[in-house]
């Protein structure tokens, strides 16, 4: 037997049942052990719940109660379906069924439909967005690419919903629902889609469920041949069921109760896809008898951690509030979770890349750090933070923020406006610089009220909003800025962050952060109109918005960092409030009293936040004097359009080190020294180790890394000595 069989990759199968159960805890044993009538399972995050529930089949497996191809095991994505058949497998309960509900269905409608209905299964619709367009296109209704993708969802929510296209308007109008277009025209567009669907006999994703149940419904005999196939069945987040879902499931249970549910309302964040945590919060009223377990260990998280955690959840209201679980960490103390107050966004993102560096110098690997914001759009100060800082990163759900589509379009069209110049009519009216952006990016969808509702309309006016926002800011930064000096600034920012992607911080909205953990987490932005979003209007939108902070929380296991700013830009009124939902958990915030979660440490401030402390001298053009306020102008010491005394020789001889260096790193170039530092060491020249040192982003560690050879080739040394371990 070779070494390799006793690690962690090929971990020993358990020799008998019993051994199965070694290393629960009491209260995960007893869901393993409960293997008859309907088990509910209330799993707080990191409480374990998928190895309850893997051992619990494993074990049922191994004492023969259960027959392994008599268990259907369903969950929600293939990563999670993929890991609990995994996980069986080395348990020795190979066999078992794991799979999503879709495809779980899918395989069924194949096997049954010619003996159901006749003849071949209908083509499976890959992308219905094409579909969607066409019946948009007959009904005389224009649709750009992100109202598409909107109404798109809205048929998607409607039919796991059981909403027929002409019950939408009525559902909308008593859901409270934000509808990306007038409801009537998606009622018309939803049932043109259908008749084409029908007319070309395809069937889309939502269709695989919708036929199956009709089938079960209809066929007796169906439904009989497949209960007598599968006996027992587990369903992972149950709170994230649908209506859809729910009546798949109760068919294939029929009259039968051999049902393990396991799920946390807590966690419920998806009800924008029909998701709805009521089936999990009635399971025991429809199954007065059932057995339920609360898993409230938390193994993830450090005690100060969970404190937090609970604290959040202790302000909730609403039903799913009322069936919260206490959770109890298991691990060693750790450190408070850090609040932390900034005078402007680039300060807050700034100050958070300075912590995640000093994160990595300490130890912590850049893959176990994470950066969680409420929306996509919030990344791209985050991207440029990091790239200045040297630090590798890589996001998680979207495309980085020059890459979208939306952003490439907005530059094109600035590109364009910036070479007609004077010639533009778009730009006749506009004033100063962030008035023509305004005016070229009204023609791509930005305008000045942001669009209702979530989804791929806000998303892109997100996006648009964001260059209007870059382009104030640099307005303000550099006096007399030019449309042509905006389109070299986004192109340097561009290409200092398309750099291939590495092992690095994950950035990453809240939605995308579910199901994840890191061993530090950063929860940044979170002021008002942000957390909750500004378009959470009824009650239960703000609580869903709470328990997405919450699973924030939930994701960090030993770091934890919230911060937010007063202002937009620097220089802007601090007239931003913190999140409601940390009130009572940041200290100076009031008390919740004797409730779990209270405030405790300290509420830090940024040099220069809100005034509360003396803000630093301002950083001076050593040409012609002038005040300094953009990052790239303060690192040069000088103003982007003032002389440049540079040394281009050394400039190139810097560069062709660096990317030497970034090839034997596997790192981006921009993780050694930006293109900014560079030029500062081009223009200065430095001669000892304190002259380089007090260029901004040479700090000590690169200073220690790097800094024999940068001072070799800025001696005219050839090459440099080579770069230092560190």
């Amino acid at each position: 037997m070779t070494a390799a069989t006793h690690s962690t990759l090929f971990p020993q199968v358990p020799e008998t049942a019993d051994a199965v159960l070694d290393g629960l805890d009491p209260e995960q044993r007893e869901v393993a052990t409960a293997l008859t009538g309907p088990v509910c399972v209330l799993a707080g995050a990191g409480t374990g719940k998928t190895r309850a529930i893997t051992h619990r089949i494993a074990y049922g497996v191994r004492a023969g109660i259960l027959q392994p191809g008599s268990v259907l095991a369903v969950t929600f994505t293939n990563r999670a379906a993929g890991e609990m058949r995994g996980r069986l497998r080395q348990l020795g309960a190979g066999g078992v069924q794991a799979r999503t509900f879709h495809s779980a269905a899918l395989r069924q409608l194949q096997f049954f439909w010619p003996k159901a209905v006749g003849g071949d299964l209908p083509r499976l619709l890959e992308r219905k967005v094409q579909l969607v367009a066409e019946a948009a296109a007959r009904c005389r209704v224009r649709l750009d690419r992100n109202e598409l993708r909107d109404v798109t969802g809205e048929i998607e929510w409607a039919k796991v919903t059981q909403t027929v296209p002409a019950d939408y308007p009525a559902v909308v109008a008593k859901s409270l629902r934000d509808a990306p277009r007038d409801p009537a025209e998606i009622s018309q567009i939803y049932a043109m889609y259908e008749q084409l669907k029908r007319d070309r006999s395809v069937i889309d994703f939502e269709d695989v469920l919708l036929l199956t149940v009709g089938i079960l419904q209809d066929r007796h005999d169906i439904a009989d041949q497949i209960r007598s196939q599968y006996q027992h069945f587990v369903v992972d987040e149950y709170q994230d069921v649908s209506p859809l879902q729910q009546r798949l499931l109760d068919l294939w249970l029929g009259d039968r109760d051999n049902l393990c549910v396991v799920g946390d309302a807590s966690q419920t964040i998806y009800s924008f896809t029909g998701a709805t945590p009521d089936h999990l919060l009635n399971f025991r009223t429809r199954h007065p008898g059932a057995t339920v377990v609360k898993l409230v260990r938390d193994y993830r998280s450090t005690p100060q951690v969970v404190h937090l955690a609970n604290g959040l959840l202790s302000q909730a209201r609403g039903r799913a509030a009322e069936h919260r679980l206490e959770l109890n960490s298991q691990r060693d103390p750790g450190p408070e979770p850090t609040y932390t107050e900034y005078a402007d966004e680039p300060t807050e993102a700034e100050g958070t890349a300075r912590r995640i560096r000093d994160l990595v110098a300490a130890g912590v690997p850049a893959g176990e750090i994470a950066v969680l914001y409420r929306i996509n759009a919030q990344s791209e100060v985050y991207e440029q933070a990091l790239a200045d800082a040297g630090v590798p990163y890589q996001l998680r759900g979207a495309e980085r923020f020059f890459e979208r589509q939306e952003v490439r379009e907005a530059g094109i069209a600035l590109r364009g406006a910036a070479r007609a110049g004077g010639n533009d009519s778009l730009l006749d009216d506009a004033e100063d610089l962030p008035s023509q952006v305004r005016a070229v990016l009204s023609t791509k969808g930005w305008t000045g009220r942001p669009p209702a509702g979530s989804g791929a309309v806000r998303d892109r006016w997100e996006s648009l909003a964001a260059l209007v926002r870059l382009a104030e800011d640099f307005a303000r930064a550099k006096s007399g800025a030019t449309l042509s000096d905006l389109v070299a600034e986004l192109d340097e920012r561009a290409a200092a962050q398309h750099a291939p992607t590495v092992q690095g911080v994950t950035l990453a909205s809240l939605h995308a952060a579910k199901g994840l953990e890191w061993d530090a987490v950063f929860l940044v932005g979170l002021t008002e109109g942000m957390m909750p979003i500004t378009y959470a209007k009824t009650d239960e939108q703000v609580e869903e918005e709470r328990r997405l902070l919450y699973v924030g929380v939930t994701r960090a296991r030993l770091h934890l960092t919230l911060s937010w700013a007063l202002s937009r830009s620097p220089g802007g009124r601090a007239n931003r409030r913190p999140s409601r939902f940390l009130k009572g958990l940041r200290p100076g915030s009031g008390s919740l009293g004797t409730v779990a979660g209270g405030a405790s440490g300290s509420v830090e401030r940024a040099v220069g936040a809100a005034g509360r402390r003396k803000p630093r001298g301002p950083v001076l053009c050593r040409v012609c004097g002038a005040t300094l306020t953009e990052a790239g102008a303060m690192k040069l010491m000088r103003c982007e359009d003032c002389p440049s005394d540079m040394d281009e020789a050394l400039y190139e001889r810097l560069r062709d080190w660096r990317s030497e260096q970034a090839r034997e790193l596997g790192q981006p170039a921009y993780c050694v020294f930006t293109d900014k530092t560079l030029m500062a060491i081009a223009e200065r020249v430095p001669a000892t180790g304190g002259e380089l040192s007090a260029i901004s982003g040479v700090g000590a560690r690169k200073l220690d890394r790097f800094g024999d050879d940068v001072l070799a080739i800025c001696a005219g040394e050839e090459g440099g000595a080579g770069a230092h371990e560190s």
